[in-house]
């Protein structure tokens, strides 16, 4: 058993050295080969943790909740191996412990923190059983290939039964979320943020959940953060938002920074996230949520989510010729928006580039984009200056900003990256914007950074919702 586990570890390592120098990513394929040589081989490298598992499943804000937890757990002293670049399929899990093996198959760590895709979920715990389960949303992504959102919430909610011994993590703010607490019978922690005045989202956006989870009566909300994020309650049973365990209230955004007061088992202090884009409160307090779980000191938390840095399409900095690029990875509608909403609240003019591909990781079906509120920039149009369209379905996301009010002049359509990029970098707005989905994604991001140069910190720390 031992050597066919060295020899699934050496083949991926192998793998991604051959991957990388042929110019890819090496992030999946090492656990393609590793399960190909060794089918065990993820579920014997998991059981090495010394404390214990942790998942964050899904639709948006997996990876960024992933990462600012793994920094969290870092500055408590533990070692920690997570799939940071949010390779989160069973390949990229396994991959992942690969990378962090030595060749005879033994990995050391305290606490790994896994980010794992929705449809993958029931495959992985059969393999990895998990401590905390973190649960951050649902909404529809990628019809081809999830299906009806219902669907992935039972398939998630079906899996999470079948677990032992495991604590919840969940989004009080949306009642598909909130639901598992109940009907999974285990122990839940619920974050969810309080009502802010003057901060309401629109309420044109696409609600995902309307009616109630358990009886089906239509749900009466108190107020909306986004979608159908929000303080909630069924008039016809008893459902409704439960309390949070750790919430968030007394926001204010100063200089790209975050402020709130979290408060947690009635004891309140101030949580610093130097980010904008309002999803990334969400993505903290469930970080916060879960380093309270594990007994991490308050102090120790918030140095935590101060050494995070955005990853790739993570709304990841740029700047060509001082000018601020941002890079921001979109899958569905819901993410589409929030992108929307911060670039809306850049100050000055822009040029916009958007990318959308469909090939199979983006998903076949590229309906969703009819749902994305593009009409609110027909709204803005004295501080957008063009929009440049491009990847396989460039005529498409054209089509769509046409019938959403942006006026033909201000778009162009070049299918291929590297002529866009370039193109939309030299346009007369003082920031330009990058929309991507995920197979234009990379692409994007080694064309741009061989243009403009990276900043490493991500000054101004802005948030996207995947």
């Amino acid at each position: 058993m031992r050597l066919c586990l060295s020899a699934a570890v050496a083949g991926g390592k192998l793998s991604s050295l051959m991957s990388k120098f042929a110019g890819g990513r090496g992030s999946s394929l090492p656990g393609v080969v590793a399960r190909r040589i060794y089918p065990h081989a993820l579920r014997e490298l998991s059981t090495q943790g010394k404390k214990g598992i942790i998942m964050v499943t899904g639709t948006n804000g997996k990876t960024t909740t992933n990462n600012m937890l793994a920094k969290v757990i870092e500055a408590d002293g533990h070692r920690v191996i997570y799939n940071e670049e949010g390779a989160n399929l069973i390949t990229g899990v396994t991959a992942c412990f690969v990378r962090y093996s030595t060749l005879t198959g033994k990995v050391e760590f305290d606490y790994a923190s896994l980010e794992v895709d929705e449809a993958s979920f029931p495959k992985v715990v059969k393999e990895v059983q998990p401590n905390i389960v973190v649960v951050t949303n649902f909404f529809r992504d990628q019809l081809d290939r999830y299906g009806e959102l219902d669907k992935t919430v039972q398939v998630v909610r079906d899996s999470l039964k079948e677990l032992k011994d495991v604590t919840l993590v969940l989004n009080a703010d949306d009642p598909l979320v909130a639901q598992l607490g109940v009907t999974t019978g285990h122990n839940a922690v619920y974050y969810g943020i309080a009502q802010q005045q003057g901060m309401e989202r629109a309420v044109a956006q696409t609600r995902e959940s309307r009616f109630c989870p358990q009886c089906g009566a239509e749900l009466q909300y108190k107020y909306y953060h986004y979608s159908q994020l929000g303080d909630y309650s069924c008039e016809s049973c008893d459902f409704k938002r439960p309390r949070p365990d750790v919430e968030g209230s007394e926001i204010n955004i100063t200089e790209g920074t975050y402020i709130a007061e979290v408060c947690h088992s009635g004891e309140c202090s101030s949580l610093n996230l130097h980010t904008t884009g309002f999803y990334n409160l969400y993505n903290g307090l469930a970080a916060f949520a879960v380093g309270r779980i594990l007994d991490i000191d308050l102090t120790t938390i918030q140095e935590g989510l101060k050494m995070y840095s955005p990853g790739i399409g993570r709304m990841e900095r740029f700047r060509y010729n001082e000018k601020p690029c941002f890079l921001n990875l979109v899958k569905n509608p819901t993410g589409y928006n929030e992108g929307l909403a911060t670039l809306l609240s850049l100050p000055g003019t822009k040029d916009v580039f958007m990318a959308l591909n469909d090939n199979a990781a983006d998903g076949r079906d590229i309906s969703w984009i009819w749902d994305v509120d593009f009409e609110i920039l027909a709204k803005h149009q004295q501080e957008l200056e063009h929009f440049i369209c491009s990847g396989t379905r460039a005529e498409e996301i054209a089509l769509r900003l046409k019938y959403a009010g942006v006026p033909t002049t201000k778009i162009n359509i070049i299918r291929e990256l590297g002529d866009a990029i370039p193109a939309v970098l030299q346009g007369e707005g003082e920031t330009v914007y990058f929309f991507s989905t995920y197979t234009a994604l990379w692409p994007s991001q080694r064309i741009l950074g061989s243009l403009a140069e990276k900043e490493g910190q991500h000054a101004v720390g802005m948030s996207s919702v995947s």
